[in-house]
């Protein structure tokens, strides 16, 4: 039980890196969304996306299951972009989250 353990752990702290790295791409995608004025909320992007890592898709985790997993990581990177946005806009404004509560963009999406 021990060594399964440890290779989720490990599993784990990749998954950490790739979804940070995943981050800073939305950072990156987010400045320039922002350059030529268009929505962070992009909804044919985000089923595109989770298309892409449906079709790809070889279980166990069920289709459904990716969707719901990928719809909160699309949340968070739309949020991550939002607030890289606004520290560049207005540098002395800063936003607080509170984990598992609401933030202030959600009702925009």
């Amino acid at each position: 039980m021990e060594t399964l353990r440890r290779r989720i752990d490990v599993i784990d702290r990749r998954l950490v890196r790739l979804l940070n790295d995943r981050a800073r791409w939305a950072i990156a995608l987010g400045g320039i969304k922002s350059q030529r004025r268009l929505p962070i909320y992009q909804p044919a992007r985000e089923e595109e996306v989770i298309g892409n890592v449906q079709r790809c898709n070889g279980g166990p985790l069920e289709s459904a299951a990716l969707r719901r997993l990928f719809e909160r990581i699309i949340d968070e990177s739309r949020w991550i972009e939002r607030s890289a946005i606004d520290r560049r806009e207005a540098p002395s404004a800063s936003r607080t989250r509170v984990s598992g509560t609401a933030r202030p963009d959600d009702a925009q999406d």
